[in-house]
């Protein structure tokens, strides 16, 4: 009998007492969606560039100035969308690159937007669903958060340190050790990065302090394209094959504050999962997921075997 009543005094009527101290208490709790859960809506406009009109060239495979359209396609975009207020608007150059192959021109946007990013993903390792050579450029009405902790970071030193740039004064650093240098020109330095997670993850930094790519001039853009073969070119030659990775482009916002502006520092990111051959890839799990990432090789290991990749592309010395 004891389970039974036991069981029934469970089914006993709450008070009324407390039932209302219930409800007061739900009722003088905070609204913990408006502290938790925020949301807001983004804008942008996206665009594709291909790199070539072969189906088969990928940026590796084209010299420098066959990817200076490219560098020109993109300074010809970010200056199309960059805001007038900016003091970057003071040195854009016109919108009067030719068309390569594109054939509509490219116009000023109605909408003033914050951030542009310019990204290739190659090989479907990376998602590229598109087996033709291609990058993509997306613009955003607000700040993403990658390039904007970067932005914070770099607003920081500047002003710790008089005015300096931290990756002006990095790049000073590297050039001096030379240890995780890739391949330098006069206005460029490509280097596995001290702080790297990839295997043979790698930078492309401008030497001295430019803000986004309407701070180049033609020979500088030049030196640049010349850099991007270089690190791609190695990239592909390391385990001869079309090496996958994610690249993308940093540099000043659209719209932003001076501030924002005069401590921004152009540099390319090259994000590539290979580890030890053209099959064996690295995986951020377990620990590297849940605390932090691990190196598998040195920085410098993987820049003294991407210096040794130089020359010409392994696929033109099958042909």
């Amino acid at each position: 009998m004891i389970p039974r009543l036991q069981k029934a005094s469970n089914l006993l009527p709450v008070p009324a007492e407390a039932q209302l101290g219930r409800s007061y208490q739900l009722m003088n709790l905070p609204d913990l969606s408006t502290s938790l859960l925020k949301a807001e809506a983004v804008t942008g406009k996206c665009y594709v560039i291909t790199f070539s009109p072969s189906h088969n060239l990928t940026l590796a495979d084209l010299s420098p100035d066959e990817i200076l359209p490219v560098i020109r396609t993109w300074t010809q975009l970010y200056a199309s969308h960059l805001s007038p207020e900016s003091a970057l608007a003071a040195v854009a150059p016109p919108s009067t690159y030719p068309p390569q192959s594109h054939q509509e021109p490219i116009v000023r946007p109605t909408t003033q937007y914050r951030y542009m990013q310019i990204f290739e993903n190659k090989g479907a390792a990376m998602g590229c669903s598109n087996p033709h050579p291609h990058g993509q450029v997306w613009t955003t009405s607000s700040l993403p958060e990658e390039p904007g902790l970067e932005l914070e970071q770099l607003q920081k030193y500047r002003k710790e340190h008089n005015g300096r740039g931290l990756l002006e004064d990095y790049v000073t650093l590297e050039a001096e050790k030379q240890e995780r240098v890739i391949f330098e020109n006069a206005a460029f330095l490509a280097l596995c990065p001290w702080w790297a997670t990839w295997p043979f993850e790698s930078m492309i930094v401008s030497k001295k302090h430019k803000r986004a790519l309407v701070d180049f001039d033609e020979a500088e853009r030049g030196l640049l394209a010349e850099a991007i073969t270089e690190v791609t070119r190695r990239y592909d030659n390391l385990f001869e094959t079309q090496f996958p990775y994610s690249m993308g482009l940093h540099q000043a916002p659209l719209e932003g504050t001076a501030e924002e502006i005069e401590a921004s520092h152009f540099h390319m990111h090259f994000y590539p999962p290979l580890l030890r051959s053209a099959t064996v890839r690295k995986f951020l799990v377990g620990y590297e997921m849940m605390a932090e990432p691990q190196r598998d090789i040195t920085p410098e290991q993987a820049a003294a075997r991407l210096r040794a990749c130089g020359g010409e592309l392994y696929r033109k010395r099958l042909s």
